[in-house]
């Protein structure tokens, strides 16, 4: 049982559950309009996530990506994960390393040891980068020591690295940079105590609204349900009239919130965009239909959305591949989009398995 519910509550609301989607489960057009082209970045040496791609002013197409030393387990993304660029002639590859965007800062700093969840974009003269940062400097040991850990042993620090995460900014006038942080401190901190977001921030992405604003939407949860069951993840979303801010977050916030519907159904990994005059995003699901499908959800001003359909079904409706047996295998997580004229062109995810049995980005045209 979770969160101390009886085992017949908990029954009684898988019921209800499974009758409300037999009603609402919907195919959105944008699934329908996915074909699967294959695996990149695949590294012996790494394991590969959260692919952002984008298109350089040279043609190319350039993917900045998350990866982390196999050494460290599949765990090791909230410890040791840095920003990695690679460039390819076209979305499906090859691609060529092109180095490091992005690493902990060390020391004391909020993001002194793992970057992740890049998100890049072309904005005014130059390009914007958000991402997730953590922080182990309180933590009493070095990265060294958690790599020679059990898993077992390890899980303590790993909720504490959790907390540490907050999202930061990092621009560049130059795809090739060098990146420059903005500020020494996240641009989206936690909140106050007992907010919806008081225990992390991350998972970003990013619009420049009609009104010239710019957002950050970002994933966030509580310290009551981290504490039940490691959070209820919910949007909410920060605005400001300079890029570098300061970002004042939305009164009304969290704008999209599934907890409704039951304890533990919510959503991450949030790619924004506005096209046609609205506002659209997919998102990883996480219990409304499944845990292996996206959500695609539409709003005509980026606060009130439209009740979730499908953006895309489970890794195997793709892709030919066994399962490994891996933690987390099936499903494509963090969906990035790289846009052409403003329009989505290609679906770039993450994706557990592949050739060295750790991850890799994958790719899906959109046609």
């Amino acid at each position: 049982m979770t969160g101390g519910r009886s085992g017949c509550n908990d029954s009684k609301r898988k019921v209800v559950r499974s009758e409300m989607l037999e009603a609402q489960e919907r195919e959105s057009e944008f699934m329908h309009r996915l074909a699967p082209v294959g695996r990149i970045l695949e590294d012996p040496d790494h394991y590969v996530w959260c692919c952002s791609p984008i298109y350089g002013p040279d043609g190319k197409v350039h993917v900045f990506y998350s990866r982390w030393d196999n050494a460290y387990g599949f765990d090791g993304w909230v410890m040791a994960s840095e920003v990695a660029h690679a460039v390819a002639d076209r979305p499906e590859g090859p691609y060529t390393f092109a180095g490091v965007a992005l690493k902990g800062r060390g020391g004391d700093h909020w993001d002194s040891w793992s970057i992740h969840n890049p998100t890049v974009y072309r904005v005014n003269d130059g390009y914007m980068m958000l991402y997730m940062g953590s922080d182990g400097s309180t933590l009493g040991i070095d990265q060294a020591q958690i790599r020679q850990m059990s898993k077992a042993q390890y899980l303590p620090y790993f909720h504490r690295l959790v907390n540490s995460k907050r999202v930061g900014m990092a621009i560049s006038k130059d795809l090739f940079g060098p990146w420059t942080r903005v500020g020494d401190e996240p641009v989206i901190p936690v909140g106050s105590n007992s907010s919806w977001d008081d225990f992390c921030t991350s998972n970003p992405g990013f619009v420049e609204t009609p009104e010239g604003k710019y957002r950050i939407y970002y994933k966030g949860w509580d310290r009551v349900t981290a504490a039940k069951f490691n959070g209820n993840r919910k949007y909410g979303f920060a605005e400001s009239e300079r890029l570098a801010g300061p970002y004042v977050k939305f009164a009304g916030n969290p704008v999209i919130d599934y907890s409704s519907y039951g304890e533990e159904i919510q959503c991450e990994d949030a790619y924004v965009w506005l096209e046609d005059g609205k506002y659209k995003a997919i998102m990883r699901d996480m219990g409304f239909f499944n845990d292996e499908y996206g959500l695609y959800v539409e709003s005509s001003d980026g606060i009130r959305w439209s009740e979730p359909s499908i953006a895309y079904k489970d890794a195997a409706s793709y892709f030919n591949e066994a399962m490994p047996g891996l933690d987390r295998e099936g499903r494509f997580e963090r969906p990035q989009l790289l846009m052409r004229d403003g329009r989505p062109d290609y679906l770039f995810c993450a994706y557990r398995g592949g050739r060295y049995r750790t991850s890799s980005g994958v790719v899906l045209k959109i046609r």
